[in-house]
C-alpha cells in the first residue's frame, strides 16, 4: 500500500476546497435563476437584464424639477375699478377707468425649495388724461387717482421652509404685517407695493414667530414710470424689519416690534425713522351671539439713517367693538404724535385702510393727527355687508382742526372667483391744512365702482 506524502495531502486538499467553492457558487447562480423562466433557442439570445434604479441626480433633475412645474400653481387677477374725485380746490374732476391684471405662477416644492414670478399691468380704458396719474401724465389740475399705466414684475422670489420651523424667501416679494400700519402691500391701489428683500421666519416654539427683514428696494404703488415727481418715486432702502408676535392666547395676539427705515429717493432721505412698539389685538365672545373685538397699540419713533430731522414722536391706537350679527359697531382713537414740527411717519403703510378713504392724510400733518372714529356695519339678505364710518380730525398739537369724513363702502362675492364692491368717501376740511391738499376748508368727494376675478 502506497503512503501519500504530506505535500501531496496538501496538494489534494487545495484542489477540493477550489471545486467545492465552485460547485457551490455554481449552485447558488443556480438556485438564483426563475426555475419558469423559459430557455429560449430561435434565436440564442439571452434575457434581457432589468433597468437599473435611477440615481439620485437622475431623480432629480428628471423626477423632481418636472414635478415642481407639472404640480405648480397659475395664478390670475383681475380688478376693474371706476374711481371719480371730485376736490374743491380743483378746477377739473377725475374719472379713471383702469384695468389691472396679474399673472403668476409658483412652482410646487422641491425639498423644500419654492419659487415664483409674477407680472402684472395697469392700463386705463378711458383717456389717460382724464385723471391726475400720481402727477406722471401731466394733469395739475385734476385730482391724483395714484394709478399710471405701468407694466412690471410684481413679484419674482426663492423660498425655503422647512416644516413649520423655518421659512425664508429672497427676491421682489410682498411684505404685510399686521394691520399693515407700518409695513404693508397698498392692496388697494390697482399696482401693489412689494419689496426686493430677504426675509426670514422662525417658530421656535408653539404660538411664537419671529420674523426680520432687509429691505433694499421698495417698489412703490406709483410704478416705475417717466415724469413722475420726486417724492412719488421708488425708494432705495437700506432697512431692517423685526417683528415677534406671541398668539397662544385665545383672546388675542401680542406683537412686538422695530422697523428701522433707511429710505432714500429723489425727494432725499427725510422718510427714514426708526419706530418700537408694542400691541395687542383680538377678539372675546360675551355669549353666543354677541363678540367683543378689541386693540390696543402704542410706539415711539426717532429720526434715523440719513434723514435730516430730529424728532421723537409717539405713536398709539386704541378700538373697542361689538359684533352682534347681523350687526356690528365700535370706536376708536388713533394719534399720530409730533415733535419740532415733525409729524410721526409711516412711509410703507398701507395707507388708505386708516384716517378715512379720501387719503386727505396719505402724510402726516406737521402738527401730528388725532383721529377719532365711530363705525358700524350691517349684513343684509344675501351676505351683502354695508359699512359706515365717521372720522373726526385733529391736529396733536397747536389745536388745529382738520375737519372730518364720513365713508361707506359695500360688497359682494359672488362664488368663489367674483367680488363686486362699490364705496364713497366724503372728506369736508376745517380751518388746519392737510398735507395733500395745502390748503384749509377743502372738500373732498370721491366714489368707486370695482369689479375683481380672482383665480
Amino acid at each position: 500500500m502506497k503512503i501519500t506524502t504530506l505535500p501531496r495531502l496538501r496538494s489534494l486538499t487545495g484542489g477540493a476546497l477550489v471545486l467545492a467553492i465552485t460547485a457551490s457558487v455554481f449552485a447558488q447562480e443556480k438556485a438564483a435563476t426563475p426555475t419558469s423562466t423559459p430557455i429560449t433557442t430561435d434565436h440564442a439570445t439571452s434575457a434581457k437584464p432589468a433597468p437599473a434604479e435611477p440615481g439620485a441626480l437622475d431623480k432629480f433633475f428628471n423626477g423632481k424639477i418636472p414635478e415642481a412645474f407639472t404640480k405648480g400653481k397659475f395664478n390670475l387677477n383681475m380688478r376693474f375699478r371706476y374711481e371719480f374725485v371730485d376736490q374743491s380746490n380743483l378746477p377739473e374732476d377725475s374719472n379713471a377707468a383702469t384695468l389691472r391684471t396679474r399673472f403668476g405662477f409658483t412652482t410646487a416644492p422641491v425639498y423644500g425649495f419654492q419659487a415664483m414670478i409674477e407680472g402684472e399691468n395697469v392700463v386705463a380704458l378711458n383717456d389717460y388724461d382724464d385723471y391726475n396719474a400720481a402727477g406722471s401724465n401731466g394733469q395739475p389740475n385734476r385730482p391724483v387717482v395714484a394709478d399710471p399705466e405701468t407694466t412690471e414684475v410684481n413679484q419674482a422670489w426663492l423660498g425655503y421652509t422647512y416644516t413649520n420651523l423655518l421659512s425664508a424667501k429672497l427676491g421682489r416679494q410682498r411684505i404685510a404685517l399686521d394691520n399693515h400700519r407700518f409695513i404693508g402691500d397698498v392692496g388697494w391701489r390697482q399696482n401693489d407695493q412689494t419689496f426686493d428683500a430677504v426675509g426670514l421666519g422662525v417658530s421656535p416654539v408653539k404660538d411664537l414667530s419671529l420674523y426680520y427683514s432687509y429691505i433694499w428696494d421698495v417698489n412703490r404703488v406709483f410704478g416705475d414710470v417717466p415724469g413722475l415727481p420726486a417724492a412719488n418715486t421708488d425708494f432705495d432702502s437700506s432697512s431692517h424689519v423685526i417683528n415677534a408676535s406671541y398668539g397662544g392666547w385665545k383672546y388675542g395676539k401680542f406683537v412686538a416690534y422695530s422697523y428701522l427705515l433707511d429710505l432714500q429717493n429723489e425727494a432725499g432721505p427725510n422718510n427714514s425713522c426708526a419706530s418700537y412698539g408694542l400691541s395687542f389685538a383680538g377678539s372675546a365672545p360675551v355669549s353666543e351671539k354677541v363678540k367683543l373685538e378689541y386693540r390696543a397699540e402704542g410706539a415711539w419713533q426717532t429720526d434715523y439713517g440719513d434723514s435730516t430731522l430730529n424728532y421723537d414722536a409717539p405713536y398709539c391706537h386704541f378700538m373697542l367693538g361689538a359684533d352682534i350679527k347681523p350687526v356690528a359697531f365700535g370706536a376708536g382713537y388713533e394719534l399720530l404724535g409730533s415733535d419740532n414740527n415733525v409729524g410721526f411717519k409711516t412711509p410703507l403703510a398701507t395707507l388708505h385702510a386708516f384716517d378715512g378713504w379720501a387719503d386727505a392724510f396719505l402724510n402726516t400733518p406737521n402738527a401730528g393727527l388725532q383721529d377719532l372714529y365711530a363705525y358700524v356695519q350691517v349684513t343684509l339678505p344675501k351676505q351683502i355687508p354695508v359699512r359706515f364710518i365717521y372720522h373726526k380730525f385733529d391736529a396733536a398739537t397747536g389745536g388745529g382742526n382738520f375737519g372730518h369724513e364720513f365713508d361707506v363702502v359695500i360688497s359682494k362675492k359672488f362664488g368663489k372667483n367674483w367680488n363686486a364692491l362699490v364705496k364713497y368717501a366724503y372728506y369736508l376740511g376745517d380751518d388746519a391744512a392737510p398735507p395733500a391738499l395745502a390748503l384749509p376748508d377743502v372738500d373732498i368727494q370721491k366714489f368707486w365702482a370695482q369689479l375683481e376675478f380672482n383665480f
